[in-house]
């Protein structure tokens, strides 16, 4: 012990060095990634978890009287769930039709999970989490590529070039959508200009494809479309 009020010795001490260091591999993994939040943020959102679990277990000890002054030491962790919230909503944003930040988000959300975990001495617990954590990160991204690979192998893929900036892209979609097809994924990259001094620059977008209708009628009808370059199809090299 290293004095009053209890819960200041070494058992103590481990626990915050526990999420420390799993709190930190978490981190590690997001910034590896090179994501707005990484090693320092988690470390530190994981370690003050920690704490906190600490003081709401220990620091009013001293202040205890048997069957005048009762505490409820899961009041803390119940606030630490709700306060993950300030964070979290700081870090989501939405830029367009894409959401971004959610699992950075639902990461750190854990994080203080583990922390709380190994401040309650749940040691087991926050390491299997953390492990948990490696798999949902590093595994399942391969699991859902993997499966996407899987469910587009039967399905139509078309690539299509046209001029940036003349709003071509609605055009191309409602081509796509009028010939009875449903848009699963949808990709755009930006080519070089076939000339340098040319204002038209060329994009191409990667559409893939669900329905029953025609993919010859809608490469002719997308062929027709001014402005559009070339359209390809997955089994084709040549352009239309």
């Amino acid at each position: 012990m290293f004095g009053e009020p209890i819960g200041q010795g070494w058992s103590q001490v481990g626990e915050l060095g526990a999420a420390f260091v799993l709190s930190a591999i978490i981190g590690l993994e997001r910034e590896l990634k090179q994501k707005a939040a990484g090693l320092r943020t988690y470390t530190v959102v994981g370690f003050g978890a920690a704490l906190f679990m600490l003081v709401s277990k220990y620091g009013f000890t001293d202040v205890l009287e048997s069957g005048k002054i009762v505490l409820d030491p899961s009041r803390v962790a119940a606030q630490i769930v709700s306060g993950l919230g300030f964070i979290g909503g700081g870090i989501i944003f939405v830029k367009r039709d894409s959401v971004r930040g959610l699992t950075t988000a639902a990461s750190i959300w854990l994080t203080a999970a583990v922390g709380a975990a190994a401040g309650a001495d749940l040691l087991v617990l926050a390491a299997i989490a953390t492990g948990g954590y490696l798999v949902i990160a590093l595994a399942l991204p391969w699991l859902a590529r993997f499966a996407r690979r899987t469910v587009r192998a039967d399905k139509p893929l078309l690539r299509v070039t046209y001029v940036d900036g003349r709003g071509l892209l609605r055009e191309v979609l409602t081509v796509i959508t009028g010939s009875g097809f449903q848009v699963t994924d949808m990709a755009t990259t930006r080519q070089p200009r076939d000339e340098p001094d040319s204002a038209d620059r060329p994009v191409e977008v990667v559409v893939h494809l669900d329905g029953k209708g025609s993919v010859g009628a809608v490469v002719a009808a997308l062929s027709e479309v001014d402005g559009v370059s070339a359209v390809t199809t997955d089994d084709e090299s040549e352009p239309y």
